[in-house]
């Protein structure tokens, strides 16, 4: 087998360095988000779904997504036992109707930074949502932590917190000008000191600037010799955002910020936006009652969004050296759960990790829980 070139070991080193590196990105309340019901539209059936006393309080729905497709239209899906019908507004106007169990279609909405979706049922509450991810060039896994139900039926807010890699804030990118106008009043950098260096933060005017230094020390570590050796490694990174001080310090620092509305829209990143970043919001998503499987399906998401600049970074790298990478970029199950069974094993459930190891009391708790839930 021929060496790899001097440039590709050294690619591969970099990468190696932040290989726990995560981005993460906390955001702005949306104020469309959080408005009264909207006007009525001039139906019957709409006024009775936005106007009419509703016999059943809560949010009826069990299921509800909102995805932007390449042609610009949106698919709005949702599942609401408790409704018998479902009014769907966007830009304060009826754009679709469905039953209790619907997947629509909406095109030919106005251009948007982002486009908001609210779901008024006959009975219960409503729900407003929007794509997850803002579609930002150049950081492809910048996307909103919100848009989850919980074990109580509850839903996380949208357009409150982010989670992000690195943002691109160099102006005048579309990336920049959009960052902008999202409003960020606190970007949180859980990066190391050198990660910084390389690649500082360009606060939004107005915005306070945190660093939570997760890892502690630079991380200097060699690519590992075998894929194998790589997964042994990225599993036991994780398991050092349990174990670590610095780690600890920094998430109580992050939750306790989050728990306070004056602070949103809150940006919180790494790199990347998948290791330090991906465990922040596992724990975040838990603590407010989120179920583990949607935990981690949110966390494996990283890898479609990244999907392609991984692919290109292997593309570059000689065969030999892009199977031992592969595994640093992408996120698995194995490393979350890893984080997982180390809070088990330490301290024995997950409650008693955000009391002793992260020092989180209850008024803290609750505090993030009414601040970052529907009623």
């Amino acid at each position: 087998m021929n060496s790899p070139s001097t440039a590709a070991v050294q690619t591969a080193r970099r990468i190696a360095v932040s290989f726990v590196a995560t981005v993460s990105a906390v955001g702005v309340t949306a104020s469309f988000a959080s408005a009264e019901p909207v006007a009525a539209p001039h139906t019957e059936a709409g006024r009775h779904a936005a106007q009419a006393p509703r016999a059943t309080r809560g949010i009826p729905f069990t299921q509800a997504t909102v995805a932007r497709q390449q042609d610009g239209s949106f698919t709005v899906s949702w599942k609401a036992p408790g409704a018998g019908s479902v009014t769907v507004y966007a830009d304060g106007k009826v754009v679709a109707y469905g039953g209790a169990e619907a997947t629509i279609t909406v095109r030919r909405l106005p251009a948007a930074d982002r486009q908001w979706f609210r779901l008024v049922p006959d009975e219960g509450d409503p729900l407003t949502l929007a794509d997850r991810s803002l579609h930002l060039e150049g950081a492809a896994n910048f996307r909103d932590v919100g848009g989850y139900r919980t074990a109580d039926g509850r839903w996380v807010k949208m357009g409150v917190l982010y989670r992000s890699p690195t943002p691109c804030t160099s102006s005048p990118t579309p990336t920049w000008i959009k960052l902008r106008r999202l409003g960020i009043r606190t970007d949180f950098d859980l990066r190391t000191p050198g990660e910084r260096a390389k690649a500082p933060d360009r606060v939004p005017a107005g915005a306070r600037y945190v660093v939570a230094n997760v890892i502690g020390e630079e991380n200097s570590a060699e690519l590992p010799p075998t894929a194998e050796a790589s997964e042994r490694l990225m599993a036991e990174s994780y398991r050092q955002f349990v174990v670590r001080p610095s780690a600890a310090k920094a998430y109580r620092s992050l939750f306790r910020m989050a728990a306070e509305p004056g602070s949103y829209p809150l940006l919180y990143h790494c790199s990347s936006g998948k290791d330090r970043t991906g465990w922040a919001t596992a724990v975040l998503l838990t603590a407010l009652g989120v179920d583990r499987e949607t935990v981690m399906r949110d966390y494996l998401a990283s890898n479609d969004y990244l999907a392609a600049s991984n692919a290109a970074e292997l593309a570059k790298q000689p065969p030999e050296i892009a199977a031992r990478l592969k595994p640093v970029l992408e996120t698995r199950a194995p490393y979350l759960n890893a984080a997982f069974d180390e809070v088990e094993a330490r301290f024995g459930t997950f409650g008693a990790y955000l009391r002793e190891g992260l020092g989180l009391n209850a008024q803290e708790l609750e505090r993030l829980r009414a601040a970052l839930l529907t009623d």
